[in-house]
């Protein structure tokens, strides 16, 4: 073994008498014998914290210094003991629940007066709706990626947008559309060229994604069953979005698009299809004129889809800028533009199918 405490001749001095000095040579006396069986140094009771005992065994060359017991038995033993599993965690929602279904009751409440009331009114809520889904998208942009697309154009376009719709139908809305992506185009001209490209792309994309998709809705309100049409719409998107959050909230365990969504599940997924088609057949039957309870069913599964779609769709735009939700204005949704996601590409496909099933009268 390579250690200085073993196999090193004794120092001048070692023994410390001189009769041991003085001892004679020979068999009897062995320099490596004395060495091998001298006596143990005295173990203090106490160890001195003070030293360093490999720093000493180095410096003295003599034997080990002993700072703790003496052997390893002598050390103390702590009970061991095997941890608890922590307690199951319930599972929560993701929001404050009272203040989501205080908010959501809220805005039911206005959509359904203004429905039922003056279709005008509910026209302006669109208006509205729109404006402020606007206003988050593009000051989201702005801060996150330095995009500046231009609001005043994309909000005064994109309320007439809406109106357009209403009035004059599908081709009032395409002409509305094409007018305010070029007033995009346009009023970002005012400023410095940098940036124009990337800006005005969000700015059409804007224009495309909020107000287009939301004049389906104006116009589906201009049919003789406008009302109930519109009213079809809003519960199978809301059914489909509850169906999707109760059953993937019970029993989801399998992700539908972890990438994008983590919290979706495909239980979810079915729970949404479910729920839709069901409410579709009741919607079809009681509220759509000339309606058939099989429409419902293509209905309610097509929403369901739209409605997933809507929802990973922006799910990848806020996971794109980093951020949980687009706003701060509805307590317990985030903000406006969260409670569009599945309802603006829904807009179309419900639209459409009506005109298919029932006409556009």
């Amino acid at each position: 073994m390579n250690d200085s405490s073993w196999g090193a001749p004794p120092k001048a001095g070692y023994w410390g008498t001189p009769e041991m000095r003085a001892a004679p040579a020979g068999p009897a006396y062995d320099v490596h014998d004395a060495q091998q069986t001298r006596p143990m140094p005295n173990v203090p009771d106490v160890p001195d914290a003070g030293r360093d005992a490999e720093s000493r065994d180095d410096r003295d060359g003599d034997a080990a210094h002993v700072s703790g017991p003496l052997f390893r038995d002598e050390m103390p033993q702590e009970p061991m003991s095997t941890p608890l599993p922590p307690p199951p965690q319930k599972k929560r929602a993701g929001r404050d629940l009272r203040a989501a279904i205080g908010v959501g009751v809220g805005l039911g409440a206005v959509i359904v007066a203004s429905l039922f009331v003056v279709k005008a009114a509910f026209v302006g809520v669109i208006a509205v709706a729109v404006v402020v889904g606007l206003w988050e998208l593009t000051q989201r942009l702005a801060e996150r990626k330095s995009i500046r697309a231009p609001l005043v154009p994309l909000a005064v376009g994109g309320a007439a947008m809406v109106v357009a719709g209403y009035a004059w139908g599908p081709e009032g809305a395409w002409v509305a559309t094409a007018l305010t992506a070029l007033a995009v185009l346009v009023w970002r001209m005012t400023r410095p060229p940098e940036g124009y490209l990337k800006d005005v792309t969000a700015g059409v994309f804007a224009v495309f994604y909020v107000p287009f998709l939301a004049t389906f809705v104006a116009m589906m309100l201009t049919a003789d069953d406008g009302a109930w049409r519109v009213l079809t719409f809003l519960v199978l998107t809301v059914v489909s979005d509850t169906g999707a959050y109760a059953v993937g909230w019970r029993f989801g365990k399998t992700k539908l698009a972890p990438r994008i969504s983590p919290g979706k599940t495909r239980e979810g997924l079915l729970g949404a299809v479910g729920f839709a088609m069901a409410a579709g057949v009741l919607c079809m039957e009681f509220l759509i004129d000339g309606g058939a309870w099989w429409q419902g069913l293509l209905l309610g599964l097509a929403v369901a889809a739209s409605a997933t779609l809507g929802d990973l769709g922006e799910s990848m735009i806020k996971r794109d800028l980093g951020i949980k939700d687009m706003g701060t204005l509805l307590p317990g949704h985030g903000g406006i533009m969260d409670r569009l996601d599945s309802l603006l590409p829904t807009a179309p496909v419900v639209w459409l199918l009506l005109v298919l099933f029932v006409g556009s009268g």
